[in-house]
């Protein structure tokens, strides 16, 4: 009995690993709105991280973490380094590549409560008087993303 018991188990758990080892190991998540202001106002909150506490959900879901800033004031080079409580974790965020009006890039490095990366894009559309902010995460998850995923 206890053999039949621990075959199944095996069996369950190697049927497990073969779908976590199908699962796509990249991925990429986007969303847009329509914010009431000209693209460069919109920019110009997105390529500085000094603003960000103003419109980012994160800073809303921990008030308290502690953020630094180094390199350029914004732009290209800047730097975000934030460490908070376990729901935002601690890492530090680059811009990468910064088009005046157009597109802000960033390269993001979670450092707690796991380690990894992603990369973020923001992009602005003049729609009339309107722009249409387009934000994209995307990067690659290592098999025990993979896991994790597969399993929710």
């Amino acid at each position: 009995m206890f053999k039949k018991i621990l075959l199944v188990l095996v069996a369950l758990l190697v049927v497990f690993l073969v779908v976590v080892a199908l699962q796509p190991s990249e991925y990429r998540v986007e969303r847009s709105t329509t914010v009431a202001a000209a693209p460069s106002q919109v920019f110009g909150h997105v390529n500085d991280f000094h603003k960000w506490e103003a419109w980012s959900p994160w800073a809303k879901i921990d008030p308290d973490a502690m953020i630094t800033f180094e390199g350029p004031e914004a732009g290209q080079g800047a730097i975000m380094i934030w460490d908070g409580d376990d729901k935002v974790g601690a890492g530090k965020m680059t811009l990468v590549e910064s088009i005046p009006d157009k597109a802000v890039k960033t390269k993001v490095e979670f450092t707690r409560p796991y380690e990894g990366s992603t990369n973020s894009d923001f992009s602005f559309t003049p729609k009339g008087d309107q722009t249409e902010v387009s934000w994209a995460m995307h990067g690659t998850h290592n098999f025990i993303w993979r896991r994790r995923f597969a399993s929710s």
